[in-house]
């Protein structure tokens, strides 16, 4: 029967559907809507934007920014010859070995034609006197070796992706407070409202 029908078609409708159909009621005009089921729509209205629009936003110059600094990294620093001062002696597996290396003091040229020494992480196992690659700044300072473009482009989206997470969580918590308080000022409406009617009608039923 087309009664069955749409019954069967109402009791299917998923969550969206039934948000979508709340938020709805919220904006039309009926006499039982209050003061605050507009102001909780408009709240809602508010979050869903700043989580939408203000989430992608901030993703995507987050992810920006992180591509262009990792992109001058990639420019700025440069792979160089050193030599070891110190062995890399293999460390215990309880020390702070990184991937299988070990700190050790070496020895480099900086691009303005200066010696340098200082310490960085190399290979476990290396004699002193051996030659091996470190990285250095603009400046000829050892440094880390930037990402490659293939890692710089997932950290890049990953650094966008909590950016957006960062705006959206607060905003969502500050969505719910709101509508929280709205909730208890709807109960004492109801409170009061019902205060008033319910001796009327025990009067009516006594």
């Amino acid at each position: 029967m087309p009664g069955h029908g749409g019954a069967g078609a109402g009791r299917r409708c998923g969550p969206w559907t039934a948000g979508a159909a709340r938020a709805l009621w919220r904006w039309r005009g009926n006499p039982l809507r209050r003061r605050e089921d507009v102001l909780e729509a408009w709240i809602v209205l508010a979050v869903w934007a700043v989580v939408t629009v203000g989430g992608s936003l901030v993703g995507v110059l987050a992810g920006h920014a992180a591509d262009e600094t990792f992109a001058r990294q990639r420019a700025e620093r440069h792979p160089v010859r050193a030599v070891l001062l110190t062995s890399s002696s293999r460390l215990p597996a309880s020390d702070s070995a990184v991937d299988d290396r070990a700190p050790a003091r070496v020895r480099w040229t900086a691009p303005d034609g200066t010696t340098r020494t200082g310490s960085t992480l190399v290979g476990t196992g290396l004699k002193a006197g051996t030659k091996v690659v470190v990285w250095v700044d603009a400046r000829g300072g050892l440094t880390r070796q930037p990402s490659d473009r293939a890692a710089a482009t997932v950290e890049a989206v990953l650094f966008g992706m909590a950016a957006a997470l960062g705006l959206a969580l607060p905003t969502l918590g500050a969505g719910a407070l709101l509508r929280r308080h709205l909730d208890r000022r709807r109960i004492e409406a109801w409170g009061r409202e019902w205060d008033q009617v319910e001796p009327k009608w025990r009067h009516r039923t006594g």
